[in-house]
């Protein structure tokens, strides 16, 4: 088995780990990114951001491209589609074994991200690729003159219902509240929107369906009262859980998952940072996780430093 050795291994190639690597890189450390999957983490698959400074409209995919040229042109390591095993956060040098070879490091980033949390609904593992899915960006254009539902009222919620009346003939949108927690602004564009409609103060309860979603059943919180909805897809987008399956308790978390970091994006184990969707941060942005990511890397290479003064 390959074994290599780096001052800092980042796991995870998002926005959070892309800017750690420039800055570890930058600082003059071996660096190393890992990722489970390919390059670009969540927001490759955005159709469109237009919260990022410096550029009005720009797509996801698009975006990342650019992290990773920048990350590139510091020799950034990039070791993608690399299935973790194991990995020892505790010990010295901490140690990320994957199939393919074993990663040592004096400090570890981790900016793994975070997925869609699930309706826990019957029938909603079921049908996952057979109506249900987490990707409007993927799967969208499958739902062509189709009647879907979209799940939740953030932001993600709200952008992806507007974009799927890009395809799709009408878009519910089912809220527990009887507001949206969106910025307003999305909101806004949302209410004009004629192919959405509002099924406010609703749960999802089961998706029904035969080999495709064909129902989805949901409850008013406040009558209890069931209603059942003919839908051919359902989006749920209620939320966020952390990618930390890998972390085993070696780390503090709060009680969503969490990491729990300080100012400095330090974990509760020395020589470990935690950055971006996986920690617990306020805002969950390709903007925050980039800061997170700098934050990071600028207190890992300091603490390789300090590392460098007591050898000598």
């Amino acid at each position: 088995m390959q074994v290599y050795d780096f001052d800092t291994i980042i796991l995870g190639g998002g926005p959070a780990g892309f800017s750690a690597g420039i800055y570890a890189a930058r600082g003059a450390v071996s660096t190393a990114i890992i990722d489970t999957n390919m390059m670009g983490g969540q927001p490759s698959n955005y159709l469109e951001l237009e919260n990022y400074p410096g550029f009005s409209m720009i797509g996801g995919f698009d975006l990342m491209e650019k992290f990773e040229e920048h990350a590139d042109k510091f020799s950034v390591n990039k070791f993608p589609m690399q299935e973790i095993e194991k990995i020892d956060l505790i010990s010295n040098p901490k140690i990320v074994l994957t199939k393919e070879a074993e990663f040592r490091a004096k400090t570890v980033i981790i900016a793994t991200g975070a997925q869609p949390m699930k309706l826990g609904v019957p029938g909603e593992k079921e049908f996952v690729g057979r109506g249900v899915s987490y990707c409007a960006v993927c799967d969208g254009a499958f739902y062509k003159g189709k009647t879907v539902a979209v799940v939740g009222g953030g932001n993600a919620a709200v952008e992806e219902a507007m974009y799927l009346t890009k395809f799709a003939d009408k878009v519910y949108l089912i809220h527990r509240r009887d507001a949206l927690r969106a910025d307003k602004i999305v909101q806004e564009r949302a209410f004009k929107n004629e192919k959405i409609e509002f099924v406010w103060d609703s749960i999802v309860k089961e998706i029904k369906g035969e080999n495709l979603v064909n129902t989805v059943v949901i409850e008013n919180v406040k009558s209890k009262e069931l209603s059942n909805l003919s839908v051919n897809g359902v989006f749920p987008y209620i939320g966020m859980v952390p990618n930390i399956d890998f972390i085993n308790g070696q780390l503090e978390q709060d009680k969503g998952g969490f990491i729990i970091t300080d100012e400095t994006m330090k974990t509760s184990v020395d020589g470990v940072f935690a950055v971006g969707d996986v920690r617990n941060t306020p805002l969950r942005q390709v903007i925050t996780a980039a800061a997170d990511g700098a934050v990071g890397a600028v207190y890992a290479v300091k603490y390789l430093e300090t590392l460098k003064e007591v050898t000598v």
